[in-house]
C-alpha cells in the first residue's frame, strides 16, 4: 500500500514562515474516514512498536550537532522556506507572491485533516511511551496523544508532491528535502517510523485532492508562470 500511494504521488507529480489559515479548499467529505486511507499504528507494548522506539533512540543519540540544529529548525518552520536548500537563491518566496499563495493552501488545508487523523488514532508520542526522551524543542500536554500521523511529514510531502508538479527538473530534489523534513521528526523525538510513513500517505492524498480542485488548479498555473519567469519551472 506504501509503495501504491508514493507511485501515484510520482505520477501526478512556500509558504512564508507561519502556518496559513484553513483555505476550505478541502472537505470532511474528501478524506471520510481517515482509517479508510491509513492503516493503524503498532499496537502500544508490541514488538513492532518496541523497535520502533529504539529505532527513535538509537537516531537520537547518534545524530552530529548539525542534525540536531536541522531537526529543530525544521520543527521549527513548517512552511515552504524548508525547501531553499535545495532550490537555490531563486526560492525566494517573498518575491513569489502566487508560489507562496498556492504553498499557504497546502499548509492551510493540512491542519484540520491531520486533526481528524490524530483524533482517530490517539497514539502516545515518543515521550509518553518513555518519559527519558527529551524532545529538541518544547511541547505541549496536548500534543502528547497525536503521534500518528505526523502533521511535519504530511505537510512536508503534501508541499513536495505540488511543487514536484510544477517543477519537475527539481522534483527529486525537493522529494529528497520532503524525506529529509519528515526524518527529522524522529531525531527531534517527536515522531515513530509508522507516524512518518503514515505522514507520507496522507499528504500525498491530500495533494492530490488538492490538484483535482479548480480553484487549486487556477493557482497553480500562476505560481508555474511565476516559478518560469524566476527560471525554476520549464
Amino acid at each position: 500500500m506504501r509503495n501504491l500511494f508514493w507511485g501515484t504521488a510520482i505520477l501526478v507529480c512556500l509558504a512564508v514562515p507561519g502556518m496559513a489559515a484553513d483555505p476550505g479548499l478541502l472537505k470532511p467529505s474528501d478524506f471520510y474516514d481517515p482509517a479508510h486511507y491509513l492503516p493503524p499504528p503498532p499496537a502500544a507494548g508490541s514488538p513492532r512498536a518496541a523497535a520502533e522506539l529504539a529505532e527513535v533512540k538509537s537516531m537520537m543519540a547518534d545524530a552530529t550537532p548539525e542534525q540536531r540544529a536541522q531537526a529543530a529548525s525544521d520543527n521549527d518552520n513548517e512552511n515552504g522556506t524548508i525547501f531553499a536548500s535545495v532550490l537555490g537563491a531563486g526560492w525566494d518566496l517573498s518575491k513569489l507572491p502566487a508560489t507562496a499563495k498556492l504553498i499557504g493552501e497546502v499548509t492551510g488545508s493540512e491542519g484540520p485533516f491531520s486533526d481528524i487523523a490524530k483524533t482517530e488514532f490517539h497514539r502516545d508520542r515518543p515521550w509518553i511511551v518513555d518519559p527519558a526522551i527529551k524532545t529538541c524543542a518544547a511541547h505541549k500536554p496536548s500534543q502528547d496523544h497525536a503521534s500518528y500521523p505526523s502533521g511535519h511529514a504530511t505537510v512536508g510531502y503534501g508541499m513536495g508532491v505540488v511543487l514536484a508538479s510544477l517543477m519537475p527538473s527539481h522534483a527529486q530534489a525537493i522529494l529528497g528535502r520532503s524525506e529529509q523534513f519528515a526524518e527529522n521528526r524522529l531525531v527531534c523525538g517527536f515522531h515513530f517510523r509508522s507516524d512518518i510513513v503514515a505522514g507520507q500517505q496522507f499528504g500525498t492524498i491530500m495533494a492530490i485532492r488538492l490538484m483535482q480542485n479548480p480553484q487549486f488548479q487556477a493557482d497553480m498555473e500562476a505560481a508555474r508562470t511565476e516559478l518560469r519567469a524566476a527560471h525554476l519551472a520549464p
